[in-house]
């Protein structure tokens, strides 16, 4: 096959709809945890910032997983990555169902992180390589394996979590990802030819942008950008079924609240994804930090269960595309060879945000008693991210042409 055939082929498209399947799986425990946080705090006597934990480590695992498993992806390809990952996923839950603490619980969610990362960021970086003209919807459907994962599996889990509780919930989904995730994984060994590395790097040369920034600089503006917004979006995504308990609507109302969110969120990371193919990344990262900023102001004066539902699909549908577009905006401003290493920087800075947003809104809660003060909290971070955008937007323009060596 010629290097002009690899690209937006139709093997492509299989790779991408594989990678979904993929992340769809890869990627439930962080929200497994979320639909369990209820039922630990009520076991362990446990206060809402230390039921917050175990997210916390979650994502902070899952952070540090996305650098180090996309330069295993770089290095061996995706095959073996995922496979170790599938061991390491598994394991997680197992310690996590046999801990007898919060501290232990914490810790098994720090390996169920790190497993769990190679659901996202690597395998966005992977499949951006085999798109050229597709690139933005390909990057955001194979982001949307996340989001996907967050919609199906906290509602599927609801019944387990009533009839068994949360341990069965993981038991459940360890079983799960071994028996999907490696299988699925042998179907992905085909790798990129190196002249089709060339030729992807000649093309993106010709529509790369600057902002006046060396990549380095430029990495961490991204990364403190990503910190802000994930910040924000963490409050609801981390606390919609605790937010839900406290108001006396119960999990299951929360769960399907966090699944109709995340729904929306593949919408708007797909709807995402087809505009930034013509309108590039910071400003489809920009229109959706707006919006999330917008969403989140609903929530100060709308607590009633239908208000609720409707609040949380305009959320989801605001901020879907924004993680997604890092990804974009990376490929976009810095070179191809690069992508691992800086796609995965960049993630993890937002998964970060995640984690800290997920801790600090438990910690506002305790020393509040309310939500509301997190959801300030998180329009002020948001805020931060807008007016990052902006600068970026403003200092944009074409690189300068150069010559790629082959």
């Amino acid at each position: 096959m010629s290097t002009a055939s690899i690209h937006d082929s139709t093997y492509s498209w299989l790779r991408l709809g594989i990678t979904l399947l993929i992340g769809m799986v890869a990627n439930a425990g962080m929200w497994a945890v979320v639909v369990v946080l209820p039922a630990i705090e009520t076991e362990f006597g446990a206060g809402r910032a230390e039921a917050s934990l175990p997210y916390t480590l979650t994502m902070i695992g899952f952070a540090v997983g996305n650098l180090l498993i996309g330069r295993v992806v770089d290095r061996f390809g995706v095959t073996i990555a995922l496979n170790g990952a599938a061991f390491g996923i598994a394991a997680g839950y197992g310690l996590a169902v046999i801990a007898p603490s919060m501290f232990t619980i914490s810790l098994a969610h720090l390996v169920l992180g790190l497993g769990t990362a190679v659901g996202f960021g690597p395998l966005i970086a992977d499949i951006s390589h085999w798109f050229l003209k597709r690139r933005g919807i390909a990057v955001a459907l194979a982001a949307s394996g996340n989001y996907l994962s967050g919609a199906i599996w906290p509602t599927m889990l609801a019944d387990v979590l009533a009839d068994s509780g949360w341990r069965q919930v993981y038991v459940t989904l360890a079983i799960v990802t071994l028996v999907v995730l490696i299988p699925l994984s042998l179907l992905l060994r085909r790798r990129l030819p190196d002249e089709a590395h060339v030729a992807a790097e000649a093309a993106s040369a010709l529509r790369a942008r600057s902002a006046g920034f060396s990549p380095r600089t430029l990495q961490y503006i991204l990364g403190f950008a990503g910190i802000a917004c994930c910040v924000a979006m963490a409050m609801p995504q981390v606390h919609i079924v605790a937010y839900c308990v406290g108001l006396g609507y119960g999990p299951a109302v929360g769960a399907e609240m966090l699944s109709l969110m995340l729904l929306g969120g593949v919408v708007s990371r797909v709807i995402s994804g087809l505009a930034a193919d013509k309108l590039g990344g910071v400003m489809i990262l920009l229109i959706g930090s707006v919006l999330q900023c917008i969403a989140l102001f609903l929530y100060l004066p709308y607590d009633g269960m239908v208000s609720l539902y409707v609040v949380s699909a305009v959320f989801g549908l605001a901020q879907g595309g924004i993680v997604p577009s890092y990804a974009l905006v990376v490929r976009e401003y810095m070179p191809a060879k690069e992508a691992g290493a800086r796609v995965g920087f960049v993630l993890m800075m937002t998964i970060l945000g995640m984690a800290l947003g997920g801790w600090m809104s438990g910690w506002l809660y305790d020393l509040t008693g309310s939500y509301r003060i997190a959801f300030v909290n998180g329009i002020v971070w948001n805020g931060l991210n807008i007016a990052i955008m902006v600068m970026l937007l403003l200092r944009s323009r074409p690189r300068a042409p150069r010559a790629v060596v082959v």
